[in-house]
């Protein structure tokens, strides 16, 4: 095991996805614990003493989240990924408030499994430019009928069937000069 070796445990009731992602894992150094279902991955965490985890959500019995919770209480530090199939942002946020450090949908590979424990480690991203400056509602206003005359091919008609208004409403917007901001 090399020096940036880690313990990693994957939990996932598809056997052959969670064999082949135990086996790359393995083949890039790292210790792996394998399990297909709650109480596996609980009775393989205890003998494995997991750093990181890769769970998935959806799963006969207790789901991800539930084992995601215990993990976080019985392995202090460890982190987790959470995989689906079936993803949502309110399971996402879920997960989050839960203490994974990520939520990825299947399929994902090896390497994307990786990155999202590695964007655990950077830093928070900050706000580039707090002084943001909201475009004025001329402006969006412009912007959504020159992109609706585009998708129309330039067709004044069919952009204003699109955009819901009369032609001529239309036309009456397309005649004034563009808002600058």
């Amino acid at each position: 095991m090399s020096e940036e070796a880690l313990r990693i445990l994957v939990v996932d009731d598809d056997v052959t996805f969670a064999d082949r992602l135990g086996a790359a894992l393995t083949r890039r150094g790292h210790e792996v614990g394998v399990a297909y279902d709650h109480d596996g991955g609980l009775r393989v965490a205890t003998t494995l003493d997991p750093q990181r985890a890769v769970l998935d959500l959806r799963m006969p019995g207790p789901s991800g989240l539930e084992l995601l919770g215990r993990l976080r209480e019985q392995h202090e530090g460890v982190q987790v990924v959470v995989l689906t199939g079936y993803g949502s942002i309110a399971t996402a946020v879920d997960a989050m408030r839960l203490g994974a450090v990520g939520f990825l949908q299947k399929p994902v590979d090896t390497d994307g499994i990786l990155a999202a424990f590695e964007r655990s480690d950077a830093p928070t991203l900050q706000p580039t430019d707090p002084a943001y400056a909201a475009p004025s509602l001329a402006k969006v206003e412009w912007d959504h009928i020159q992109r609706a005359l585009s998708d129309c091919g330039g067709n004044v008609t069919k952009a204003a069937r699109l955009l819901g208004m009369h032609r001529r409403t239309l036309q009456r917007k397309l005649n004034q000069y563009a808002p600058r901001s």
